[in-house]
């Protein structure tokens, strides 16, 4: 009983141990006080997710797994000529849809494994995107290429 009187009695150095705060401290701001919005400091960068990789498939052997070779241009160091870096990434394919040569893109995911954290998703190819333009925006042929289908026909 003794020891617990002298403790309470004992003042401590900081308001802040053992919830001993003072409430005006703690209370909320009034409006008569002027509130300052937080700013972010201006020299800081924007945050910037990451971009994802485009690549094509090299190696489909594996189950639910393909090696996908990215190639970026960088320049040397010495010289300042741009040159072709290139680098392989093992990315997961569930369904293993995907076969050598197949262009992907490449999303970052959590870790599959110790050295796949990407999942592959289809791109169209650059034939497909052709077709689509010489067909229209709705998909219909062209009066133009309809005309030169019926005489032949």
């Amino acid at each position: 009983m003794s020891i617990t009187f002298s403790l309470q009695s004992l003042k401590l150095s900081s308001p802040f141990l053992h919830g001993s705060t003072s409430l005006p401290l703690l209370s909320k701001p009034n409006s008569s006080t002027p509130h300052q919005p937080l700013r972010s400091p201006a020299f800081l960068p924007p945050i910037r997710a990451m971009k994802s990789m485009q690549g094509r498939v090299v190696c489909a052997t594996n189950d639910k797994t393909v090696a996908v070779e990215v190639v970026r241009l960088a320049p040397h160091p010495k010289y300042k000529r741009r040159v072709r870096k290139k680098k392989k990434f093992q990315a997961h394919d569930p369904d293993n849809q995907f076969k050598v040569g197949d262009y992907v893109q490449l999303e970052k995911s959590r870790p599959i494994s110790k050295t796949k954290t990407f999942i592959a998703v289809a791109v169209p190819s650059r034939n497909e995107k052709q077709e689509k333009e010489e067909a229209g925006e709705l998909g219909i042929p062209l009066e133009s290429k309809q005309t030169q289908e019926q005489p032949q026909a």
